[in-house]
């Protein structure tokens, strides 16, 4: 049950004291928040190309200048980027482009820098991996399109390919397999869905092969979403589907150093340097050179940033999980998520530096993507509403991540607060 509201926000848990959140955003002034974009701002949907964002909510992130930025596995640009979403909500590129409405902050993991008015770049990408990464999405589409061929009493030919159209993601830096439009069009054959998932974490692996063998071994990683953690190898575990729940459905090919937990450090980086000047970490710093441990990561903010010039960070995402699992005769908990890593550094660094960090979980289970378990609610004597659940596995006690304040009505009412945030930020600072 959420605590009292004595507490700080902070040390809070699963609270809905969204009021205080607003305030906290409208009236700190040496703020950071970094926040993922799908399920967060935007409804989760089967098929990327449907992806809508508001107006209102995008202009609402300009009173927050050089204090937001996003951190996500999607991309800025392409078919399927974030930027057309915002072009296509106004309507003119141009204008987006003037005003400075596009999303700041960093793309494909970590890989992909974008400021405001849409000045891109891919620090620590060589044109040997830029090359291998665009053979992928034709041979994604290609295994793809083999599979479901084996279905045809299943899926016409023309279901076949629009469902390679939607499931296929061309992202220039992050190439993925998405499933999310094959769950839907599977859901009544569980065990094809069951074999569609394997067969693309094999075609992860094959990928993988062919990069050593173009002399890029250590160039790439797969990251799966949403996964169950990590093994003793250190490779994410792919999450199985149930009867009602897809399970992972994005296998994305990505360059190695990009994870969101770096990111945090590329923008925490970049937001001293806004700030006074300096880049604590080295101007040319990025997700590629950075630490790849949690513990490392958390030594660099403590050997080079300023602790009394540390901001007050807010983490905001919707992708937390944690499962018990029967593994060799005893119950193993499985943590993942693939907001969860930034989440907790973002939450240790507050804790390091006692800085009063806010970690924000958005519950995205409302969408039209079945894989993600809604928080649960209960009234008091009082009927007042309190969450008594999480998003992870109730018999999971111990999980190290405390999220601070959720949001169960998802993205529409996170972006009610943070527009009301914004408009009292102007008005404040």
């Amino acid at each position: 049950m959420t605590a009292s509201h004595s507490v700080p926000l902070h040390q809070d848990s699963l609270s809905l004291r969204h009021a205080e959140f607003v305030n906290l955003l409208a009236n700190t002034e040496n703020l950071l928040l970094i926040q993922d974009l799908d399920g967060v701002c935007m409804e989760l949907v089967r098929d990327p190309l449907q992806r809508t964002i508001d107006c209102d909510y995008v202009k609402a992130t300009t009173a927050f200048d050089n204090h937001f930025f996003v951190l996500t596995n999607g991309e800025h640009v392409g078919k399927r980027g974030v930027n057309g979403i915002v072009e296509k909500a106004f309507g003119y590129a141009s204008e987006v482009k003037q005003q400075g409405w596009y999303l700041p902050g960093l793309a494909a993991g970590g890989i992909q820098w974008q400021d405001r008015f849409g000045h891109l770049s891919h620090p620590g990408v060589s044109d040997a991996e830029w090359q291998f990464l665009q053979t992928i999405p034709q041979t994604m589409a290609t295994r793809l399109r083999q599979f479901l061929q084996k279905h045809q009493e299943i899926l016409s030919a023309a279901e076949i390919e629009q469902c390679v159209d939607a499931c296929v993601l061309d992202h220039v830096a992050s190439p993925t397999a998405n499933l999310n439009t094959a769950f839907d069009r599977l859901h009544a054959h569980p065990e094809i869905y069951a074999a569609l998932q394997q067969d693309m974490q094999q075609l992860m692996v094959e990928l993988l092969q062919e990069a050593s063998r173009w002399g890029l071994g250590d160039s790439f990683f797969v990251h799966y979403a949403p996964n169950l953690g990590k093994d003793a190898q250190g490779n994410e575990i792919l999450q199985p589907a149930t009867d009602s729940d897809s399970g992972t459905t994005d296998f994305q090919f990505m360059l190695r150093g990009a994870m969101k937990e770096a990111g945090v450090l590329v923008i925490l980086n970049y937001y001293y340097f806004l700030h006074t000047g300096h880049y604590p970490l080295g101007k040319d710093f990025n997700a590629r050179t950075a630490p790849k441990s949690h513990a490392e990561l958390l030594q660099a903010v403590t050997e080079h940033f300023d602790p009394k010039l540390m901001p007050v960070m807010v983490g905001v995402g919707d992708t937390v999980t944690s499962q018990l699992t029967w593994e060799n005769d005893r119950w193993v908990v499985r943590r993942g998520g693939s907001d969860r890593n930034f989440l907790q550094l973002v939450q240790d660094i507050g804790k390091q530096g006692q800085t009063g960090n806010v970690v924000v979980y958005v519950d995205s289970s409302g969408g039209e993507v079945k894989n993600r378990k809604p928080l649960r609610l209960e009234p008091d004597t009082q009927q007042t509403w309190y969450v008594v659940e999480g998003p992870g596995d109730r018999r999971d006690t111990n999980d190290p991540l405390q999220l601070n304040i959720v949001f169960p009505g998802g993205h529409q009412q996170y972006a009610l607060s943070f527009r009301q945030a914004a408009q009292k930020r102007r008005l404040s600072l």
